[in-house]
């Protein structure tokens, strides 16, 4: 009998993606009971590219190596209907190279229903783009079956199961939609209802995070 069995690994880290300043200071300062021990938020910068390359780079460490990976942010609505502070939880990420299944989706709607209740939670895929959309090009990406866009999260979630296998998810929060286009980025500073939203979301997080690593039966 062995006397000194190995230690058991611990659960798998946390890390959460997301592009700019704003919405990482809305992840600093939101709720964040319950969070796992091991959890990164990390800020990618704008972009694919910029994407691919932190997230590939965080998931290069030993300490990230086994992360679930969640992207999260703010996006560009596309179908009729969708109003700043609405909530986008992606059954799969889009992008040139393909689709990206994601993980719990089902929980992460309940979750979120519960974390900022009245709020509308809408699923479907979350295609990605390397520039802000506008205009008519909104109605040509909801011909394909998209629901939201934004520029990071397709590339977050390719990076992350190329390289290795992980729970991964992407939940994204509306700031502007068809009826409600903004005119700049700089227009989420105002203090506008997705920046709240964002800081609400995190339990949402925590319990996706949790579950996601239960075994399966």
């Amino acid at each position: 009998m062995d006397r000194n069995p190995a230690p058991r690994p611990g659960p798998a880290p946390l890390l959460i993606a997301c592009a700019l300043g704003i919405e990482h200071l809305a992840l600093r300062t939101g709720d964040r009971k319950g969070a796992p021990g091991d959890m990164t938020v990390l800020r990618t910068g704008m972009g694919p590219k910029n994407a691919e390359r932190a997230v590939t780079g965080a998931l290069g460490k030993h300490t990230l190596r086994d992360a679930a990976v969640l992207a999260t942010g703010f996006c560009a609505g596309l179908a009729p209907g969708m109003h700043p502070g609405d909530l986008v939880v992606a059954e799969e990420t889009r992008d040139a190279r393909g689709s990206t299944p994601c993980t719990g989706t089902g929980l992460l709607v309940e979750e979120l229903v519960r974390a900022v209740p009245g709020r509308t939670v809408h699923t479907g895929p979350l295609t990605g783009s390397d520039h802000v959309v506008r205009g008519p090009e909104r109605g040509a990406l909801l011909a394909t079956g998209a629901i939201a866009v934004d520029m990071e999260s397709a590339a977050t979630l390719h990076s992350a199961v190329r390289t290795g296998q992980r729970p991964v998810a992407a939940v994204r929060v509306v700031v502007d939609a068809p009826q409600h286009e903004l005119v700049r980025i700089g227009t989420v500073r105002g203090g506008i209802s997705a920046f709240r939203v964002l800081r609400a979301v995190l339990p949402a997080f925590f319990e996706w995070h949790r579950s996601s690593l239960l075994p399966r039966r």
